[in-house]
């Protein structure tokens, strides 16, 4: 059990709205198809578990970045649809750009370490 949690990536809670917000820009989602989505997109590396999702999807909503909605299902079980809003959009393209340029500066750190730079 513990050996489950040593590859396990905690993230942070910007980054995972981030990635909630990136996940519903290609469409709505049910919780469970989100968490999919962002496995499946990540190559089996990043796993969203429900206790970090739906506390992020309550908190997007309550901000007006994502809009749900009750659906029933194809195998007619009812299921709460979330979409993203026009202010999410918004948000996405700043949170976006903001990672751009923290993932830069990280990676500049990183390959001045890597080339030797000075310490």
């Amino acid at each position: 059990m513990k050996e489950r949690y040593l590859n396990r990536i905690e993230l942070l809670q910007g980054t995972l709205d981030l990635l909630i917000l990136q996940s519903l820009l290609w469409g709505p989602r049910h919780g469970y198809g989100l968490s999919q989505s962002i496995r499946m997109n990540s190559g089996e590396i990043l796993k969203v578990d429900t206790g970090s999702l739906y506390p992020a999807l309550h908190r997007l909503e309550k901000q007006k970045l994502i809009a749900a909605e009750w659906k029933v299902s194809e195998n007619n079980q009812r299921t709460r649809v979330y979409q993203l809003t026009g202010k999410g959009k918004k948000q996405l393209a700043s949170e976006r750009s903001r990672w751009s340029q923290l993932s830069g500066a990280i990676a500049g750190v990183l390959n001045r370490a890597r080339s030797g730079g000075d310490a």
